[in-house]
């Protein structure tokens, strides 16, 4: 029966759409059935290039989205959790472990595909009260909606045979590398799945509708085009995320332009691998896919550092995740002298510390610029504390799993809540900056007296917090005393500003606005300031206690 160019396109992109949610149901059911251990995966799995490649072919498999698992990628580097070198060896495993989609493919096993959707389904809708079961009927599910999907879209490609026009363009693809290389780069743009791309791919030249030599510059381009999704994740991203989706665009293109060099020979190689192994079209196409990837990444894994290298001069800046990256957190020397493990940690929670003042500088020259740059600044070394924290947490409490001395013990118990401080006052500091930002953008004005009675208040918690950090060390405790003194005289100061506030406001000197900005601007500053005295209290003797015992500690 003749289709009508109207029942065409409906079959194509009604196919196209199942397999789609079929791709996106197969994914979920997997990752649900994998647990939530994916970034874990990734986050740990990373110590090396090797076993970056392993954890994103992995991860890959388990979502079904080469794309999926490089944005995660990208998550993971915005916050600090993975480095940019550690992003390389993932994002190289990833392009790898999404050809596992063409591979299923070529199986050619789409007669059974309604079978397969409909007890996926039976186990979704009938086996619901266990989670395993449903999502195994996910899987199942999205397994024949893909193949059902491919199905519909192949009844759909089959009449443009017949068109003259379409004959041309691919006889042009094949003669015009470079045209195909575009067409695949801007088919998958569009779709915004390379998976989906390829399938469409295998269709066409299952159906003879191109041939080997048009077939392999689209797929190509299908491998750069699938960049695109990674480079608009980044885009609000850090310096860091920004230099990861580089590094998955100019991996991409690397590879490309090696393959469209060197055309003749790839074509005759899967021509004479189809021809050896007797492959069906859609699996002379996976392993053409296949081969591209892993080539690729073999040709390019000796490069990681001159990867890292290029894109910190294309995206110039500071990654902080980089600078205050821990260097003393060793699981070996853990093992073997806890001990001197806890003093490396000392030295990662003074970094700790030392970042969240930073943080603090950077908020004060924000409040007096309005720089945004400067606002953007200060959410990315939030994210760095994030991680860094979580780090130090997790490296302080296995100590605990060894023989540990008593006082060895008291000293963990303080690392663990400094940092655990030292977490709170990043996230004092980030509502500070907040309410400056909001200050900025609703333009609303503080009375000079105000202005001033807050950069005093400032400057003496700023005192106070470095002092904190200066002074600490548990095995040598000094200067906590001076620490106590700055935090009752920022009591003080906070205690008069409220009150000559209420003087002003009675007056009528400051707005509503302002002066409900300004009582939440010293509330902030004022729970930084009892965090300070916190952080030295919980190494004070007890003679340096007696200062401190009329004062209530806030957080």
């Amino acid at each position: 029966m003749e289709l009508s160019p109207m029942e065409v396109i409906f079959l194509f992109l009604g196919g196209l759409g199942i397999f789609l949610y079929g791709l996106k149901q197969m994914g979920d059911g997997l990752q649900a059935a994998a647990g939530d251990r994916l970034r874990e995966v990734l986050n740990r799995m990373t110590s090396n290039p090797i076993k970056g490649i392993l954890a994103g072919i992995i991860v890959t498999i388990l979502i079904q989205s080469s794309t999926g698992t490089t944005v995660i990628t990208i998550g993971l580097v915005s916050a600090g959790f993975m480095t940019l070198r550690q992003s390389i060896g993932v994002i190289m495993g990833a392009n790898i472990g999404t050809t596992v989609t063409a591979f299923i493919i070529g199986l050619k096993i789409g007669d059974y595909a309604l079978p397969i959707l409909a007890l996926g389904a039976f186990m979704i809708f009938f086996m619901n009260r266990s989670p395993k079961f449903n999502n195994i009927g996910r899987v199942l599910f999205g397994f024949g909606a893909l193949f059902y999907g491919l199905d519909l879209m192949g009844q759909g490609v089959k009449p443009l045979a017949d068109l003259s026009s379409f004959a041309d363009l691919m006889l042009s693809m094949s003669n015009n590398s470079f045209l195909g290389l575009a067409v695949g780069t801007l088919l998958t743009v569009i779709v915004q799945s390379s998976s989906a791309t390829i399938a469409i791919l295998q269709g066409f030249y299952s159906n003879d509708l191109l041939d080997l030599s048009a077939a392999l510059p689209i797929l190509l381009g299908d491998n750069l085009g699938t960049t695109i999704t990674a480079v608009l994740a980044a885009l609000v991203g850090s310096i860091a995320a920004k230099r990861a989706a580089a590094v998955h665009v100019i991996f991409n293109v690397i590879g490309a332009v090696i393959f469209m060099i060197i055309m003749p020979f790839f074509v005759q190689l899967i021509t004479y691998l189809r021809e050896l192994l007797e492959l069906n079209p859609e699996m002379t196409i996976a392993f053409a896919h296949g081969f591209f990837n892993v080539s690729n990444t073999l040709i390019q894994l000796p490069f990681i550092a001159v990867l890292a290298w290029i894109v910190t001069r294309i995206v110039p800046g500071k990654d902080f995740s980089e600078d205050y990256k821990p260097n003393h957190l060793d699981p070996l020397l853990l093992r073997q002298s806890p001990g001197l493990a806890l003093q490396g940690a000392q030295k990662e929670v003074i970094n700790l510390g030392n970042l969240t003042l930073s943080i603090l500088d950077d908020t004060k020259k924000f409040s007096e610029t309005n720089n945004p740059k400067l606002y953007k600044q200060i959410k990315e070394k939030i994210n760095v504390v994030d991680t860094l924290q979580d780090s130090l947490r997790s490296y302080i409490i296995d100590a605990s799993k060894y023989d540990i001395s008593p006082e060895d013990a008291e000293r963990q118990s303080t690392l663990l809540e400094v940092s655990r401080i030292f977490y709170k006052v990043s996230g004092q500091i980030d509502e500070f900056a907040d309410l400056y930002n909001r200050k900025h953008r609703e333009n609303i004005d503080l009375s000079e007296p105000a202005q001033e009675g807050l950069e005093d208040l400032f400057d003496h918690v700023y005192k106070s917090f470095k002092k904190s950090i200066d002074s600490l060390d548990i095995y040598s405790p000094q200067d906590l005393e001076e620490v106590i003194r700055l935090s009752q005289k920022s009591y003080k100061i906070e205690n008069k500003l409220r009150k000559q506030h209420v003087k002003r406001l009675n007056k009528g000197i400051c707005s509503t606005d302002g002066g409900l900005l300004y009582v939440d601007l010293i509330s902030t500053l004022e729970r930084i300031g009892y965090n300070a005295r916190n952080i030295s209290e919980t190494n004070l003797s007890d003679e340096v206690e007696d200062l401190a015992e009329d004062f209530t500690i806030y957080e």
